[in-house]
């Protein structure tokens, strides 16, 4: 005889194998009442109950310790994490959400399994995930602390300390200016680069604008002083105000208009020989006078270098250094521009590693008007008071010199490198009309920081804009920036 339920005896105690058959037929029959059936039956429930207890304790027993990673972040700066499909569900659980994250600056989507915003602060902190597992039969949420990184803003990372403002050399720090002149605007902004603000060390950039009444044109000029030299602050600034002093003069005042009448005579004038034998003149004319004005702005710095060390000769003890002016060491572009009855002559001069671009009226094309000093000469820039750049069989001196013709145009720019490199990267793309379409639209606010300048706005808006545009952090570059937009 075989006992029926085997389970029942060994619950028991039991053993099977030592029961007579008087014992075995009792069994079953005890086995078989409706009272053992209905206690068996609770004794199985009771069984299943504890089981899905302990299965639902070793789901979170495995989930805590299981090592939920998301992603680090950037304080300040945009942040998406996206959880993949089976993310829970591998997971085996069946409801979930987040706390911690209001107060951090993000929100989290459940039905997309997304945490977005922007962190608002940084450190090694823990957010809580609040879950519940198959098989729950409570309304009750575990907890799981989850580690989350934000990195501290690079940005805050830097100081801002004030320059020096008694220092015989001192400027401010920041500075730009707003004009108009005649139907065009010019907005120019100059800041001192992050890695001067860390240390209160000065701005060596410099820009200066004249509007001349007398004869209708406007230099725009900006220099970037050398970083190694340590009063390139004060030589661009006596780059940028030279080249408007010579132009002042009557001197220069004669030669402007000289070459006034040659651009009239090209313009009514059909012959094409006639027309080009102008130009030739006019252009020839156009760097005499200029040259005129860099070699005056040259001087001033060295007049400057040499008073300077006459006061302070403790100052000019640097053996790196070979001559006095090299302690202001600066590159200088500028443009002299004015409109005329068929269009607008452009004239400009560099030395040094910072362009000048124009823009077509339609924005369908863009024309780099300057010569980059980047690497011709063993990987250096070169300097407006490097005397070797006005007698160089390489890059003679009258190659720095050039007019253009545009008929219209939407923008012209001068630029530092402060600008060039971050936003231009290598001298290639300053050749590439889409480029600086990209810059254009990146000054309208197609940017990471969302900042915009309205060019159709009030002046001190546009001023203002342009100033917090400037701001823009890239990895890096952290020299001074200045940049001059005709528009």
């Amino acid at each position: 005889m075989e006992i029926k339920n085997k389970d029942l005896a060994s619950f028991l105690g039991l053993d099977i194998n030592s029961l007579d058959n008087i014992f075995q037929v009792e069994f079953n029959d005890f086995s078989d009442s409706s009272i053992v059936k209905g206690k068996i039956q609770s004794v199985d429930n009771i069984r299943n109950q504890i089981m899905k207890i302990w299965e639902e304790r070793a789901i979170i027993l495995d989930i805590t310790r299981d090592n939920f990673v998301i992603p680090n972040g950037m304080e300040n700066s945009a942040y998406h994490h996206k959880f993949d499909k089976e993310y829970f569900s591998s997971r085996r659980i069946k409801a979930h959400k987040f706390t911690g994250l209001k107060e951090l600056g993000l929100r989290y989507d459940e039905e997309l399994r997304q945490i977005d915003g922007k962190p608002n602060s940084n450190g090694d902190l823990n957010i809580l995930l609040h879950y519940q597992v198959e098989g729950q039969t409570t309304d009750v949420y575990h907890e799981k602390p989850i580690r989350f990184v934000i990195n501290a803003d690079p940005k805050s990372l830097w100081k801002d300390l004030p320059s020096d403002k008694d220092d015989k050399f001192w400027k401010k720090d920041n500075d730009s200016i707003i004009t108009t002149i005649g139907e065009r605007k010019v907005v120019i902004s100059s800041k001192r680069g992050r890695s001067h603000q860390n240390v209160g060390s000065f701005r060596d950039d410099h820009f200066a604008i004249k509007f001349f009444e007398r004869t209708g044109w406007t230099a725009v000029v900006v220099s970037d002083g050398a970083g190694s030299s340590p009063f390139s602050r004060k030589g661009s600034q006596v780059a940028c105000d030279g080249i408007i002093e010579y132009l002042e003069q009557t001197k220069s005042y004669r030669d402007i208009l000289q070459f006034d009448n040659l651009i009239r005579d090209h313009d009514k004038t059909s012959d094409k020989v006639k027309k080009d034998d102008i130009l030739t003149d006019a252009t020839s004319l156009s760097k005499k006078f200029l040259y005129k004005a860099v070699i005056h702005s040259f001087n001033r710095i060295k007049e400057i270098a040499e008073e300077t060390k006459s006061l302070y000769p403790e100052d000019f003890t640097n053996n790196k250094l070979k001559s006095d002016i090299e302690y202001f060491h600066s590159t200088l572009i500028f443009t002299v521009f004015k409109k005329f009855d068929s269009g607008y002559i452009i004239l400009t001069f560099s030395v040094g590693d910072c362009p000048i671009s124009v823009v077509d009226e339609t924005n369908n094309y863009s024309k780099l008007l300057n010569y980059l000093d980047v690497g011709q000469f063993g990987g250096g820039t070169r300097f407006l008071t490097q005397t070797e750049i006005f007698h160089s069989a390489e890059r003679p001196i009258a190659d720095r010199f050039n007019l253009y013709y545009e008929k219209n145009f939407s923008h012209l720019f001068l630029m530092s490198d402060g600008i060039y490199d971050p936003k231009f990267e290598v001298e290639a793309n300053l050749e590439k009309t889409d480029i600086w379409l990209n810059f254009i639209k990146d000054l309208k606010g197609e940017n990471e920081d969302n900042c915009s300048i309205d060019f159709t706005k009030e002046d001190s808006e546009i001023e203002c804009n342009l100033n917090q545009w400037m701001d823009f952090w890239n990895k890096g570059n952290h020299d001074d920036r200045t940049l001059a937009i005709i528009f």
